[in-house]
């Protein structure tokens, strides 16, 4: 028996899927690259948003060495909790350089990148570096540079916040419309379900996009609001499935139970009738999560999404799509390999915990 039982446990059902337990451990790896992003990033400036116009627009692989110039006025040292939400404002202006610089006693003379075979020599007074060392660093863009000059890759690593964020905002709205709107048309019926089943059709027949333009219209461009936007369109299949998940289990004994023992419609509903579909609810959540982060990544590329400088996977797809019938392709295929990546993951765990937990349907 006690063998049965452990068959039977969805945790043990889902450690057996392998899909599910990639899918699980590309999310988790997800989400720590989100919380750490900028102490991880190759620019740790806030936005990843170093822009060096001379070297924009570069395969990957590319290398360059820089002169680190010291920025007028005093730059406040971040904070380690700052530097983990915001990034650290750079202290210095990246100068690109060819050669080692050369120092005198007044001035550093370098010769300035300007272009493939153009190179200017340019002579910084000596004051500029404050008392300090003049310094050159290499850097290695691994993926490349976009046509501002900024670092794809820690752009990528920044990004997969907006990703997360837009997905966990959905989907907290959706199950929190969803589960009380189909909770109550199941419960009571009659005109009750009438009336929020037609809501329900009503928003159902209004194409997906079309919909957040209207809300994101509203609302306005930004962060925020195509969080907000999104899950006020994603709460419908939910609402569904928890209505007809909650018409089957009201007529079973242990409610009507509850209800000649006089407890209250909403006790029986909440603490007696919601637990017994949380397996549904935790997959359809899944599926909304990966639904949200291609919405949002649509809208970004068409410039409803969340702006600019704050990097979006649609917005790099946006900003370097041209580049892929060009020399450069990767600068587009790079977000869009992330995107492809994320939602894979969630579609993979989300059917792994549909068969664990023996959704139906």
């Amino acid at each position: 028996m006690a063998h049965l039982s452990n068959q039977r446990h969805p945790w043990r059902r889902l450690k057996k899927n392998k899909a599910a337990l990639a899918g699980m451990a590309i999310i988790v790896i997800s989400f720590f690259i989100a919380v750490f992003a900028y102490l991880i990033s190759p620019d740790g400036s806030p936005n990843a948003n170093r822009m060096i116009l001379e070297i924009g627009g570069r395969k990957p692989g590319f290398s360059q060495r820089f002169l680190l110039l010291p920025k007028e006025g005093v730059i406040e040292k971040e904070s380690f909790f700052d530097k983990l939400i915001n990034g650290e404002r750079d202290r210095f202006d990246f100068v690109p350089i060819v050669a080692a610089f050369i120092q005198t006693e007044d001035s550093v003379i370098v010769k300035k990148y300007i272009d493939d075979g153009i190179t200017d020599r340019v002579a910084y007074p000596i004051a500029v570096f404050k008392g300090d060392k003049p310094m050159a660093v290499n850097k290695k863009f691994y993926l490349g540079t976009d046509k501002y000059g900024r670092d794809i890759l820690s752009r990528l690593i920044i990004g997969v916040r907006v990703s997360l964020a837009v997905g966990i905002v959905t989907v907290l709205l959706s199950l929190l419309i969803g589960v009380f709107l189909g909770a109550v048309a199941g419960y009571f019926r009659g005109r009750t379900d009438d009336i929020i089943m037609w809501f329900i059709n009503v928003v159902w027949s209004i194409p997906t996009l079309l919909l957040v333009f209207a809300i994101t219209l509203v609302l306005g461009k930004g962060f925020w609001q195509v969080f907000i936007a999104i899950g006020l369109t994603t709460w419908v299949n939910v609402a569904r499935l928890i209505r007809g998940q909650v018409m089957g289990i009201k007529e079973l004994e242990f409610v009507e139970a509850g209800r000649a023992l006089g407890f209250s419609s909403a006790r029986i509903i909440v603490r007696h009738i919601l637990p017994n579909v949380m397996g549904p609810v935790i997959v359809i959540a899944a599926s909304n999560f990966a639904t949200a982060i291609v919405i949002e990544a649509g809208l970004s590329f068409l410039g409803v999404g969340v702006q600019p400088p704050q990097p979006s996977w649609g917005l790099m797809i946006k900003e370097n799509y041209n580049f892929i019938i060009t020399q450069n392709p990767m600068l587009a295929l790079a977000p869009g390999f992330a995107i492809m990546i994320l939602v894979l993951a969630f579609n993979m765990l989300g059917n792994g915990l549909r068969d664990a937990l023996q959704v139906k349907g």
